[in-house]
C-alpha cells in the first residue's frame, strides 16, 4: 500500500514513513492510494471477529509493510489497556445505540487511536535506532490520551499544547499531572485554531522537522484515522449479524473532521454496509455551513460546554477535498492557499450535491445539549456527556430523513470528564472512574507560552531529545 499526498508533490512513500511523516513535506495530508474495499464474501468473514482480531485485518489492508506478527503484538498491547474486552461496546439505551469509545485509560475516544500509535511510534523508533519529539495541539482529550500513550518511552518525549483556559478542568489535569520527564505540557495564551496553526507551520519548517525529528500525534497522522476505521465497521457487522439490519447510520459529533472522515473511509471499505453519515457540530459550526451552505468558511471560535468541538479550522477537511475534488491535487493546493488567504473555499452546485449525499449535518447549541443530556438521563438513566449529546440531538433532528434502519451515536468521552455541563443538565454530577477521582490532589506541571510560534520552538529545542 503506497501513501500519497493530498497536494501531490511528495513521492509515494510506505505506511511505515507516513506514520513517521505526520504532515507530508508539501504540507498536506497523506492517504492510502487507492481506497482499499472488501466483497461481501470477506465482510460475511469478518461478522464473528472480536475487536482486537477484526482490527487487526482491516489494518493489514492499510499497513501490509509491517509483519503480521508485529502488528498483531501492537493491537494486543493497545487494547489491553482497555478495561472492556468489547474495546468499543455497543449499548442500546431504549432510544438509541450509543457506541461508547471512553474504555481507555483516558476515557475518551482518542484512546482508541493514540494508544495503538504509541506503540507503533515506539516500535518503529526503536526498529531504526532513532528517537522523535511528537509536537501536537489538542482541544481536550487528543493530549492526554497522546501522553498516556506515549509517557515513559525512553525513545520519545512528547510536547502538548493547549489553549489555556478553554478545556474542562478534568482534561487540563489529566495532561498536567502525569510526572514522567518525558511529558511537557504547554498552555497557549489563545484558541485551540492558534495552537493547531503554530504545530501546522512548525511541521510546514521541514529544516526545523528534521533537526529536531518531529512527529504527529494530530489525526494529520494517518494511522489516527485508520485506527478509528475499526469501530465503524465493528459496530456496523454486529448489527447487521445480531440485529438483521441492511445498513447503518452514524451520529458523530466533530470538530476536527477526523472521526468522520474515518467513517467515510469505513463507508468505502464495507459500502453498502455504512448508510448515512450525519456530521454533528455545536456552536462552531463551520463543517455544517459547509455541508448545507456550500461554504467552508472561518469564524470566531466560541467557547461552549463541548470544548472538544470548539474549532472553526478542521484539519482533517482537506482529505475529504481531495475525494470531493475527484483527486486533483493541484486543485486541493489551489484550494487550500486560497483559504490561508481568505479564510473561504466556495463550492459548485455539483459539489454541493455530492457533499449532500455523503453527508447530513446539524448543528447543536448548547441549550439543546444540555436538554438532551437532561432528557436522555429521564428516560433512559444513561449520563450522556454534552459532546456525546450533540451527536444524539443531531440524529434526532436528522431522523425525519432516514429510512428504518439503526442509528448508532459516536460516544467520544465518559461524562466525568465534564461535571459542571452534567451537574447543570441532571442536578449532579457524574460519578468518576477510580482513576480521576483524586487527580485535584496530583501536582501538576505546565508552561505557559504566548501564541507565538518562535516561542513554541524555543521552548521545543530546550527539551527535544
Amino acid at each position: 500500500m503506497e501513501y500519497i499526498s493530498t497536494r501531490g508533490q511528495i513521492s509515494p512513500v510506505s505506511f511505515k514513513d507516513a506514520v513517521m511523516m505526520g504532515l507530508a513535506d508539501d504540507g498536506g495530508l497523506l492517504l492510502p492510494n487507492p481506497l482499499p474495499s472488501v466483497d461481501r464474501a470477506t465482510i460475511e468473514t469478518w461478522k464473528g471477529l472480536d475487536y482486537q482480531a477484526l482490527c487487526l485485518e482491516i489494518m493489514t489492508l492499510f499497513a501490509n509493510d509491517l509483519p503480521g506478527p508485529v502488528l498483531d503484538g501492537l493491537v494486543k498491547k493497545a487494547y489491553s489497556s482497555f478495561d472492556t474486552r468489547e474495546v468499543t461496546p455497543l449499548v442500546f439505551t431504549g432510544q438509541q445505540y450509543i457506541l461508547e469509545l471512553f474504555h481507555g485509560p483516558t476515557y475518551a475516544f482518542k484512546d482508541v487511536a493514540l494508544q495503538f500509535l504509541g506503540n507503533l511510534f515506539s516500535w518503529l523508533l526503536e526498529e531504526r535506532g532513532e528517537t522523535m519529539n511528537i509536537l501536537g495541539a489538542t482541544s481536550g482529550d487528543t493530549g492526554s490520551a497522546a501522553i498516556y500513550g506515549v509517557k515513559g518511552k525512553e525513545n520519545i518525549n512528547i510536547f502538548i499544547l493547549h489553549p489555556k483556559g478553554r478545556v474542562s478542568p478534568v482534561q487540563a489535569l489529566q495532561m498536567t499531572t502525569v510526572p514522567d520527564k518525558n511529558v511537557f505540557n504547554i498552555a497557549v495564551e489563545g484558541t485551540f485554531d492558534d495552537c493547531q496553526a503554530i504545530v501546522k507551520e512548525i511541521f510546514n519548517d521541514l529544516d526545523f522537522k528534521s533537526e529536531y525529528r518531529l512527529g504527529s500525534i494530530n489525526s494529520i497522522n494517518w494511522s489516527r484515522v485508520l485506527a478509528q476505521v475499526v469501530y465503524y465497521v465493528y459496530a456496523t457487522l454486529q448489527l447487521v449479524r445480531d440485529r438483521g439490519a441492511e445498513h447503518v447510520h452514524f451520529s458523530v459529533p466533530t470538530g476536527n473532521f477526523g472521526d468522520i472522515f474515518a467513517g467515510y473511509v469505513a463507508k468505502q471499505l464495507i459500502r453498502p454496509a455504512i448508510g448515512r453519515l450525519m456530521l454533528a457540530t455545536n456552536e462552531n459550526n463551520i463543517l455544517t455551513r459547509f455541508v448545507l451552505e456550500g461554504r467552508y468558511a472561518r469564524g470566531a471560535v466560541v467557547s461552549t460546554i463541548s470544548p472538544s468541538m470548539d474549532i472553526q479550522i478542521a484539519s482533517n477537511f482537506e482529505r475529504y477535498l481531495y475525494y470531493l475534488y475527484n483527486m486533483d491535487a493541484g486543485r486541493v493546493r489551489h484550494a487550500m492557499n486560497e483559504f490561508q488567504n481568505s479564510g473561504e473555499i466556495v463550492f459548485s452546485k455539483e459539489e454541493r450535491q455530492q457533499v449532500r449525499k455523503d453527508f447530513a449535518s446539524a448543528s447543536i447549541d448548547q441549550d439543546q445539549t444540555l436538554n438532551t443530556i437532561r432528557e436522555c438521563y429521564k428516560s433512559t438513566g444513561y449520563v450522556l456527556d454534552p459532546h456525546t449529546a450533540v451527536g444524539v440531538a443531531a440524529a434526532e433532528r436528522l431522523a425525519q430523513n432516514l429510512d428504518d434502519q439503526p442509528v448508532v451515536c459516536l460516544a467520544t468521552a465518559h461524562p466525568a470528564k465534564f461535571p459542571a455541563a452534567v451537574r447543570k443538565a441532571i442536578g449532579r454530577e457524574p460519578e468518576r472512574p477510580e482513576s480521576m477521582k483524586n487527580l485535584e490532589n496530583l501536582p501538576s506541571r505546565c508552561q505557559t507560552l504566548p501564541a507565538d510560534v518562535e516561542e513554541v520552538k524555543r521552548y521545543v529545542m530546550e527539551n527535544a531529545l
